[in-house]
């Protein structure tokens, strides 16, 4: 079985946000079938579209990524910038026939799903196929995670476990 390289987008940029821990922690429960490479939101600029034809080096380096990846994982509460900055310029979304995943997030308990509803709703047309099942909204992440960063709560871990066992395998069907 081929390893596959798959970007996971953390959409917040506080250094301890519970996203950021919830993708670390993805990307060590991921089988060996894929690679995981957290990606965060820092040092992107702002999409403003009047730099569209001379493009930042920062948004040209996150473009690339996407590109040279095989699959796409979004972690959030928050998307926005990182979507603007990839999916441009209009017809050449770096997201386009990237395998997709959605985890939302949040210490209340929604799970982020408005979040992820969102997401579900902007991303078809600019990114490959989504994986529709499992669905995934964290909820009640306030205590997952020690004093380190790492994963504490069994139950949260085994469902992180079973998606990106989900993902992967959806992933693999994408790319025979």
């Amino acid at each position: 079985m081929a390893t596959h390289n798959i970007v996971v987008i953390v959409g917040s940029l506080r250094k301890d946000s519970f996203t950021l821990k919830i993708a670390n922690a993805l990307a060590k429960l991921a089988p060996a079938s894929l690679k995981l490479d957290v990606a965060t939101l820092n040092g992107i600029s702002f999409f403003n579209q009047d730099l569209e034809a001379t493009p930042p080096a920062d948004w040209l380096a996150f473009r690339e990524k996407i590109q040279k990846s095989d699959g796409v994982i979004f972690v959030t509460p928050e998307y926005k910038n990182a979507i603007d900055v990839a999916s441009r310029p209009y017809g050449k979304s770096s997201f386009l026939g990237k395998p997709t995943g959605i985890i939302s997030n949040s210490p209340g308990p929604l799970g982020g799903v408005s979040a992820a509803k969102t997401l579900q709703n902007v991303l078809p047309g600019i990114t490959g196929p989504i994986l529709g099942q499992p669905e995934i909204y964290l909820n009640g992440i306030g205590d997952a995670f020690d004093d380190k960063g790492e994963l504490t709560k069994d139950s949260l871990k085994a469902v992180l476990k079973q998606y990106i066992d989900a993902y992967a395998a959806f992933v693999e069907k994408h790319h025979r």
